[in-house]
């Protein structure tokens, strides 16, 4: 063996053996803050030691430590909003720890069970005391509180927060953004492990894929402080899974529901469950073990019309002969989707504690999300120019001799994400030393998905109308499948992948500087990513033998947005295909161009390293630190080439490996203060550093390029157009400040505000960069490049009481004015909640919005995602402390989602989904 191995080694050896070995410790208070029957703990308890004005905040199992302290008698001072500030004596001595378990007693002379153990008052009580007492400036909300509203996964729990909004997909909540950010500049993390991506190109999470029914709480910090990844310029969303220790003993819950789709017109059904118990293995050990487990399956559909393209400028002569100047659409489409989406999920902590209160746990979450969808479309396409003057009618429409395409896509997307995290949090002597391994893995298969496509020249068609409908008109020979001749099959098996694997040390000590309380925390970190997508596509454009339309015929599809025409059959199309696929012309360019041309391999590794110093000088609180992240890239893709040379009659493509490397370093300082005029007033300020990364289809090593050669009257032309990514992009760099103030009233409530401000450099975009040097003699090349900043303020407000009577009340909205170019931000975002609840019924009435806001540039037109408002009810009846009906209504106002080219007047996509009803039945132990 090497000699430096060996001595590697037995350091290694040593420092595990160190970790791994438990102490006694002496002059230590250790207890747990819990409800008066001992089955409830309560996390987010500010506990202080009078006589030292030192402080900790009682963790998620109710467990608090205060270590190192000097022996004497001391007083207990515990604060938890919606209960009674509790005082307790204790008397602390060199001889061992000393046990101080606090029982906590109602604000307001109610049963402390009713008021802050169930329902919604028991998720916003935890919430807020989280909040309260958190270092930075943070935003909760528990299990509790997720149960009380009609929310389907993670994302559409967290838009009710302050600042969050979602992106949607077919009317349900995807991506989740903070304070304006675009969600792929925003950090996720599962158990403290980060979440890769399922999806091809994107850093963003699809938090749809989580269903509500297996987290414990999401936490989303809007400033991050040194000990916390750097990569949030939005902020940081941690989803904690359930721990058995959240609740004493035994616990178990089970809930059935049903789901009705007033478009559809189908049921869908729903079950989950959750059971955890606490096992005593030795007298100095206790094991937790909690698991949950939720199915679902949900048919439904959507309605939709689309300017594919959107909408060109052009001038023609009016009915006077004046010149006129308007927008004019060379393709108008009609989209009916029949969608079955599933998830299953599954989640199970193992959590092992000692008598010293170290830890060591082992936490998994699984879940897998299918959407198996099939979409029958109608193209209307007209040339440049056609039937511009229809759009001067509303009632009538102007014709012309065009083509149409009715076509089928037959996809079935399975996402799976899976998370593990093993760890460990022990007290050495004077230090806390905190460990942990995660592996973190999210896929998306789209396993042979089908596309086909039947053509029609020569029909009458026409547009007419502006607005989120335009109204199409056709002749009779356009609803005639026999008029419609395969044009094209595309077979496809696609494949991404993200895989995350990270090692994290933390190392903490509570010390007094110049006689303040404080606290040294430092560490490390190291994660390696690695993002793959394999494409595999087969374009097939002949060899059909005349085949038509009318051999799929099906029955015309329900459509709310006007005459759509027979449909095609799912099964006999795939029957057709299947049987049929060796005899088609395989179209080998157009092939290599899409499997190739869109496949590539991304690594990255991430080793940081950070200071953290937190001192506690009277009614301020400082936290102060640094932090540095080297990130090493490298990708490999092809570059592509199609070659067409009208001159020697030749068409073919070449293909080449590209590979690239990038590494950056940053240094990352931080400050964060926190000001408490009294105990129910709060302040603070941060001013921070944080990154983005690009987006892996920004930054992957690939390039679609085109050359076309021609010959013009004896001279011979050469075209070029390129599509090309850059590896050599550098990561978005934003500063930060931001400012709050928190009032907590008596009861459970918050009165709060906030300004912030980023700075954000780097910024990302696609542009044409032909001009460069580099791509001399190209017409176009598109490519994502860092170019100048960009900046966004904005203020945050929040009002949230529950009042003695029952009734319950929250409102909150944010307001950011924010540079152009900024995407998927919107100028203002709300959430307003009405409530009633009893000890027998609630209900609940709440409205989220989202103001209009840029998606992206098509033909040199900004296109706008429309203001979006959305409608829900909820209510639920107690039969027993354990069994609980309920209904929930969602998208009551059938809320559509619109894009728009320009101006609302012109349609980019509109889509609706219909309302849905759930009824369910709930049982809890509790």
């Amino acid at each position: 063996m090497n000699p430096s191995n060996f001595s590697k080694s037995k350091i290694a050896l040593s420092l595990a053996c160190a970790l791994f070995a438990s102490s006694s410790l002496a002059n230590t208070i250790e207890g747990t803050v819990a409800s008066q029957a001992h089955d409830v703990y309560f996390q987010g308890a500010k506990i202080t030691v009078k006589e030292l004005r030192r402080s900790t905040v009682s963790a998620r199992d109710g467990s608090f430590k205060l270590s190192n302290l000097p022996s004497g008698t001391y007083t207990l001072v515990v604060d938890y909003i919606g209960a009674q500030a509790t005082e307790q004596k204790v008397v602390v001595t060199n001889t061992g720890i000393v046990k101080a378990d606090i029982v906590l007693q109602s604000q307001d002379d109610l049963m402390l069970e009713d008021v802050i153990v169930i329902g919604h008052r028991a998720g916003q009580a935890g919430a807020l005391n989280r909040q309260k007492n958190a270092l930075g400036i943070k935003s909760i909300v528990s299990s509790d509180s997720i149960g009380q509203l009609p929310d389907q996964n993670a994302a559409e729990a967290l838009q009710r927060l302050p600042g969050m909004f979602i992106q949607r997909d077919q009317g349900e909540g995807r991506f989740v953004g903070i304070r304006g950010i675009d969600p792929n500049l925003n950090n996720v993390t599962i158990n403290g492990a980060n979440v890769p991506s399922p999806e091809e190109g994107v850093r963003s999470v699809a938090m749809d894929v989580i269903p509500s029914e297996l987290i414990q709480s999401l936490e989303v910090s809007k400033t991050v402080t040194p000990d916390m990844d750097a990569s949030a310029i939005g902020g940081s969303i941690e989803v904690k899974s359930l721990s058995a220790f959240d609740r004493d003993g035994r616990s178990y819950s089970a809930n059935i529901q049903a789901t009705y789709n007033e478009q559809v017109e189908k049921n869908s059904p729903k079950l989950s469950a959750s059971f955890s118990d606490i096992f005593e293995l030795t007298q100095d050990y206790d094991l937790g073990i909690a698991s949950a487990i939720s199915w679902s399956e949900r048919k439904f559909g959507s309605h939709n019309m689309e300017t594919d393209g959107g909408w060109q400028s052009m001038t023609l002569e009016d009915t006077s002969g004046e010149e006129v100047t308007m927008l004019s659409a060379e393709e108008v489409e009609q989209r009916h989707y029949t969608i079955t989406r599933e998830r299953l999920g599954g989640a199970i902590n193992f959590d092992l504690r000692d008598d010293n209160a170290n830890s060591y746990y082992l936490r998994a979450l699984y879940s897998e999300f299918s959407d198996d969808e099939f979409r029958l479309r109608n193209e209307y396409k007209f040339d440049k120019g056609d039937l511009a003057a229809g759009m001067y009618s509303s009632n009538s429409a102007a014709f012309s001799s065009a083509a149409m395409d009715r076509d089928t896509k037959d996809r079935f997307e399975e996402q799976q994400v899976l998370s593990i995290v093993a760890g460990s949090e022990q007290q050495f002597k004077d230090w806390l030393i905190e460990y942990s391994l995660g592996y973190s893995k999210s896929e998306e298969k789209e396993p042979n998905r089908l596309d086909t496509s039947f053509e029609a020249d020569d029909l009458w068609l026409g547009y007419a109308s502006l607005g989120e409908e335009p109204i199409l008109s056709a002749s009779n020979n356009a609803y005639e499948l026999n008029n419609f001749s395969l044009d094209e099959v595309v077979y496809e098996n696609n494949f991404s992948d993200d895989e995350s694997k990270s090692f994290r040390l933390d190392i903490s000590k509570d010390l007094v500087l110049a006689n303040y309380n404080g606290q040294l925390k430092f560490g490390a970190k190291y994660n390696k990513r690695e993002k793959y997508n394999d494409v595999n596509a087969l374009v097939f454009d002949g060899g059909f033998d005349d085949i038509t339309a009318v051999q799929f015929a099906a029955v015309e599809p329900d459509y709310s947005l006007g005459k759509f025409g027979p449909g095609l059959s799912q099964n006999a199309l795939k029957s057709y295909v299947l049987q049929n696929r060796s005899g088609f012309d395989l179209n080998q360019l157009e092939s290599d161009i899409e499997s190739q041309g869109r496949s590539y391999r991304s690594e990255e590794q991430i080793s940081s390293a950070y200071a953290m110093l937190t001192l506690d000088i009277g009614q301020w609180q400082v936290i102060t630190g640094v932090r540095f992240e080297a990130t090493e890239f490298n990708t490999q893709g092809n570059k592509v080439e199609l070659i067409k040379n009208e001159v020697t009659d030749s068409l073919h493509t070449e293909i080449n490996t590209w590979q690239a490397n990038k590494d950056y370093n940053h240094l990352l300082p931080n400050l964060t203060l926190r000001y408490d005029h009294r105990d129910n007033l709060v302040t603070r300020f941060a001013y921070t550093n944080t990154i983005a990364r690009p987006k892996f289809s920004d930054s992957a090593a690939f390039a679609l390029i085109e050359t076309e050669t021609t010959l013009d009257d004896g001279v011979v032309e050469i075209e070029r157009k390129a599509e090309v990514g850059n590896p050599q992009l550098n990561p978005y760099e934003s500063d930060n400040l931001d400012f709050s103030i928190e009032y907590y009233p008596s009861g459970i409530g918050i009165i709060s505000a906030g300004l912030f401000y980023k700075d954000i450099a780097n910024f990302i975009a696609i542009e044409q960069v032909q001009a460069q040097n580099q791509w001399a003699g190209y017409k176009e090349v598109m490519q994502a490049r860092n170019g100048g900043s960009a900046s966004l303020s904005g203020v945050e407000l929040a009002y949230s009481k529950n009042f003695t009577n029952g009734i319950m009340f929250s409102a909150n909205s944010t307001f950011i004015d924010a540079d152009d170019k900024l995407q998927n931000q919107s100028d203002t975002v709300g959430n307003v909640m009405l409530g009633y609840e009893n000890n027998v019924f609630s209900t609940r009435l709440s409205v989220s919005y989202k103001s209009k806001n840029f998606q992206f540039v098509d033909n040199d037109r900004r296109v706008y995602q429309d203001a979006h408002m959305q409608l829900d009810i909820s209510a639920k009846y107690h039969m027993t402390e354990q069994y609980q009906l309920y209904f929930n209504a969602i998208n009551l106002t059938d809320e559509a989602y619109y894009l728009f080219h320009g101006t609302r007047d012109y349609n980019y996509q509109y889509e609706t989904y219909g309302r849905s009803f759930e009824f369910g039945v709930s049982f809890n132990s509790l």
